[in-house]
């Protein structure tokens, strides 16, 4: 859907491992993509697996909520399309020391960016107790959000907040559940590490950006396709394709989102809450 109408230049706003940027590159050989990250680690890999396509890439150690200037920076004023996955990648899941995983443990990190200076202890050891609750309700719409403020607000008293396992149990224990027993269910600690992630590394003032700069940044009849994983960013996109639609500048087309289907999610569970949303530019915007 993407690749529709020859594109002839495409952002891969998340390039990560670039999973999608290989195959869009194979699937369209005139393609020109330009590769967008904040985690240096995975430009490095991404730059290595996409060697053989090196005439046809760019890419770019950015934030996509940047792309203008990004894209000002290479000569170029519009593009064809723009892909955001904005799912984090596995291994910057299982790797500890990016603090992103309860799994192991390890420094309450959580920057992709290593250029960020706050991570996430910072915030926990410094908001107050009500910034705290509407980081985690605004950010994860975490219904325990208070009752974790507290306790951790309570425990930081004792003592910094460092570490990944210590802020589960802390987690777990404010809201009645065993830390131990999240095998056969989704941990307690779940949405307080996601909404912490997404603060440290400000996701959703980035996607409120590119959304806006898309329409400017898109050459008639390009198209956009977002990756998103949970409601509040859904939400986002679905507003702001709704809205454009609505005044003529878009068509969209997924009426309802494209989500996995149920060979996919077995083989890879964390795309079952992905959904896929896209959109056109008018020819007359």
């Amino acid at each position: 859907m993407l690749l529709a109408n020859a594109p002839r230049t495409l952002v891969d706003c998340t390039l990560g491992r670039a999973g999608h940027a290989e195959r869009l590159l194979e699937l369209a050989p005139a393609l020109k993509l330009i590769g967008l990250d904040v985690d240096e680690d995975n430009l490095a890999f991404a730059r290595e697996r996409l060697a053989r396509f090196d005439d046809r890439i760019t890419l770019r150690h950015a934030d996509f909520a940047q792309l203008g200037a990004e894209l000002a920076a290479i000569g170029l004023e519009k593009v064809d399309g723009i892909l955001a996955d904005l799912g984090i990648s596995s291994n910057q899941i299982s790797d500890p020391l990016r603090g992103l995983s309860f799994d192991n443990d390890g420094p309450l990190d959580m920057r992709l960016d290593r250029r960020q200076k706050t991570t996430a202890a910072d915030l926990i050891n410094s908001l107050g107790e009500g910034e705290l609750s509407d980081l985690l309700w605004f950010n994860a719409e975490e219904r325990h959000s208070r009752k974790i403020a507290k306790r951790l607000c309570a425990a930081r008293r004792q003592g910094r907040i460092n570490s990944t396992v210590l802020l589960a149990r802390l987690v777990a224990a404010a809201v009645g559940e065993n830390p131990d027993a999240h095998r056969s269910k989704t941990h307690p600690a779940t949405k307080t590490f996601m909404a912490l992630r997404m603060a440290v590394n400000s996701e959703l003032d980035s996607l409120k950006s590119l959304l806006s700069s898309a329409p400017s940044l898109l050459a008639p009849n390009g198209r956009i396709a977002i990756i998103s994983f949970h409601s509040g960013e859904d939400r986002l996109v679905k507003e702001s394709f709704r809205d454009l639609a609505k005044q003529g500048r878009y068509r969209i087309l997924t009426k309802k989102p494209m989500i996995s289907g149920e060979a996919e999610r077995v083989a890879n569970p964390r795309c079952r809450s992905a959904k896929l949303r896209v959109a056109e530019l008018s020819a007359i915007a």
